[in-house]
C-alpha cells in the first residue's frame, strides 16, 4: 500500500493480526482471574441454519517461502446445514490461542475477552436441496485472518451460498488441526498474488473428489459453476487476480481494497463491485486507475459515509465491545472506527454483498443495487 494508514486503520491491522509473540501462560502463584468476558456477533438475517468445517490443505506443487517445505493452508467451508445441525457444537470464530495471542499483541491483554460463538455447527450435515449451492471464495486482509468478515460470511451462508474462508499462512493468524499456531512472517512480505494462489490451492483440493474431508454430501452440493469471491484490503486486490486467473469466478467483491500489485490486476469483462472507505477512488489513485481502465463488464461503486477501512467487516462490531470492556473513550473509539454506527455497517455488510451475488449468480433482480435507498441514507452511488 502506497497511502498512509491513519491510527484506526494502524489498530485495524493490529487488531488483525499485530506482531509475532510469544502466547502469554498463567503466571506461578497468582490467583486464577475472573473467566474474560465473551465478545458476541449479530445473527444472520437468512432463514438457513449453519454448518461449518475447517480444512487443512497441503500443496505439493507450492514451496512456502518461510519454512522451505510445502504450502500448507487452513480454510473453513460455510454452508446451509439440515435441521440436525442443532446436534453439533457452535463453533468459535476463532482458536483461543491464536486469539490470545492476538489480544496481547495489541495491548488489549491475552485475558481481556474470549472468541465470539458463530452461528456456524461444526461438522453439521447439508443442507438437502435440488440445486447445488452457489460458491464464494474469501481472501482476508494483509496480517489478517480468514474470520475477519464472519458476519458477512454468516449472511451468505444464511441464505443458501456456501463461502470458502482462506488463511494465507505467515500473513495471518491461525491454527493447524497438529495444535501448531502461525503468525505473519517479519521477514518475507507477502502480496496479493500469495493471497491469489492459497485461494486456488484451496479451490482445487474442494474439486478433487478423492480428498475431500467434508461432511456427508457437502462436496457433491457445491457448484462450481457458479463462484464468486470477495475480499477486504489486499485480499480485495486477490480477488481481481483471482478473477483474471479463472474465469469460472464470475462476480468480484472488493472491500475497501487499495487494487494495487505487481503486475497489476488486468481488465476484467465480468461484475465487480467496489465498497469503498478509506482507499476510495478520490484518495487511492489505483482504484480510480482500475475503475476507469480496467473494469469493462457491470460494475459499481458504494461508499458508505464516515466509513473507517474496517467499515465492512467484523472489527466495526468487535472493536466497539473491546473499548467498553478496557475502558477506551468515546472520542478515541471514533479515532479507531470513524463515524459509521456499528449497528448500520452490520445491516451494511449483511445486505449489499447478498444482493450483488444474488444479482449476478442467482440473477436475481436486487433494487438495493439500482440506486441509492431510503433504508440505508448512509450508502453513496458514486459515479
Amino acid at each position: 500500500m502506497t497511502a498512509a494508514l491513519s491510527r484506526r486503520s494502524l489498530l485495524a491491522a493490529a487488531l488483525a493480526t499485530g506482531a509475532a509473540v510469544p502466547l502469554a501462560g498463567a503466571t506461578p502463584g497468582r490467583p486464577a482471574a475472573a473467566a474474560p468476558p465473551r465478545l458476541t456477533l449479530p445473527r444472520p438475517t437468512g432463514p438457513h441454519r449453519i454448518g461449518t468445517v475447517d480444512l487443512h490443505v497441503v500443496d505439493r506443487s507450492r514451496v512456502d517461502p518461510v519454512t522451505g517445505g510445502h504450502r500448507e493452508l487452513m480454510a473453513s467451508v460455510w454452508y446451509p446445514a439440515g435441521r440436525d445441525a442443532v446436534r453439533h457444537p457452535l463453533a468459535p470464530m476463532m482458536p483461543a490461542a491464536p486469539l490470545r495471542a492476538l489480544l496481547d499483541s495489541v495491548g488489549f491483554g491475552a485475558d481481556s475477552a474470549t472468541s465470539p460463538l458463530t452461528a456456524g455447527r461444526q461438522g453439521a450435515p447439508v443442507l438437502r436441496t435440488r440445486d447445488r449451492l452457489p460458491l464464494i471464495l474469501y481472501s482476508h486482509g494483509n496480517d489478517g485472518y480468514r474470520a475477519e468478515a464472519t458476519i458477512m460470511v454468516q449472511e451468505l451462508a444464511s441464505h443458501g451460498y456456501a463461502v470458502v474462508t482462506v488463511d494465507s499462512t505467515y500473513d495471518t493468524y491461525c491454527q493447524f488441526h497438529d495444535g501448531r499456531v502461525t503468525v505473519p512472517s517479519e521477514v518475507e512480505g507477502f502480496t496479493p498474488w500469495d493471497h491469489a494462489h492459497d485461494v486456488l490451492s484451496v479451490l482445487d483440493r474442494l474439486e478433487d473428489s478423492r480428498r475431500r474431508p467434508l461432511p456427508a454430501g457437502l462436496g457433491s452440493a457445491l457448484d462450481f459453476r457458479r463462484m464468486g469471491m470477495a475480499g477486504w484490503s489486499k485480499g480485495a486486490t486477490a480477488t481481481a487476480l483471482v478473477m483474471n486467473l479463472d474465469r469460472r469466478v464470475r462476480a468480484g467483491l472488493s472491500l475497501d481494497g487499495p487494487l494495487q500489485s505487481n503486475p497489476p490486476p488486468e481488465p476484467l469483462d465480468r461484475p465487480f463491485l467496489l465498497m469503498t472507505a478509506e482507499f476510495s477512488r478520490a484518495a487511492e489513485p489505483s482504484v480510480e486507475d482500475y475503475w476507469h481502465y480496467h473494469l469493462h463488464g457491470w460494475h459499481l461503486n458504494l461508499h458508505a459515509t464516515g466509513a473507517a477501512h474496517t467499515a465492512y467487516i467484523d472489527h466495526q462490531w468487535l472493536i466497539p465491545q473491546l473499548a467498553r470492556i478496557t475502558g477506551m473513550s468515546d472520542e478515541e473509539l471514533t479515532d479507531w472506527i470513524g463515524t459509521l454506527s456499528p449497528a448500520r455497517a452490520v445491516r451494511i455488510q449483511q445486505a449489499y454483498p447478498l444482493a450483488f451475488f444474488d444479482l449476478h449468480l442467482r440473477h436475481r433482480r436486487q433494487p438495493l443495487l439500482e440506486g441509492p435507498s431510503r433504508a440505508f441514507p448512509e450508502v453513496e452511488f458514486i459515479p
